[in-house]
């Protein structure tokens, strides 16, 4: 195929999966998108994910790390250039359950990508017409802000953009 042609492929299908419209680009950069800081994996077991990753995969895990402001408990893998985040439910309006209910082994449940400024980042996606899932950021496990993009504006997936 042509680079055009690709090009016009490409939009065809990101308009099919329900991007938000490709073509509306903006002249100016806002901000960068930085490294992918880690894939978030959620699981009905979490002892059982984290004896996986560490015992068959000989991965390095974290402790649990409780975070009841996102209801979550977490373990993250540290793969040297990224992270696997592993999420099990904590508490009863834990937004994991809801996806464990209709996933009942789990799956992947989001990507984690770095931006130089979180605030700026959420403004120039809302003015594109992405929806935020929070009106504010929020303190993440890394402890830093952290915001959540619609799936449905994002071909289908779960977007968080953390502070670098």
């Amino acid at each position: 195929m042509l680079p055009r042609q690709s090009l016009n492929r490409f939009l065809q299908v990101s308009q099919r999966r329900s991007f938000v419209n490709a073509t509306a680009v903006r002249p100016t950069k806002l901000f960068q998108l930085g490294i992918l800081n880690h894939v978030a994996i959620a699981t009905p077991n979490l002892e059982k994910a984290t004896a996986f990753y560490r015992d068959i995969l000989n991965g390095e895990c974290s402790e649990q790390i409780p975070l009841p402001e996102h209801g979550v408990t977490t373990v993250f893998v540290n793969l040297g250039n990224t992270k696997i985040e592993l999420l099990h439910p904590l508490g009863d309006k834990s937004p994991i359950a809801g996806f464990l209910a209709k996933n009942k082994e789990g799956g992947m449940h989001h990507v984690c990508i770095e931006v130089d400024n979180v605030y700026t980042a959420m403004a120039d996606v809302k003015a594109k017409g992405v929806r935020v899932l929070d009106k504010e950021p929020k303190i993440g496990a890394h402890g830093k802000p952290v915001v959540f993009l619609h799936p449905k504006d994002c071909g289908g997936v779960l977007v968080e953009l953390e502070q670098r």
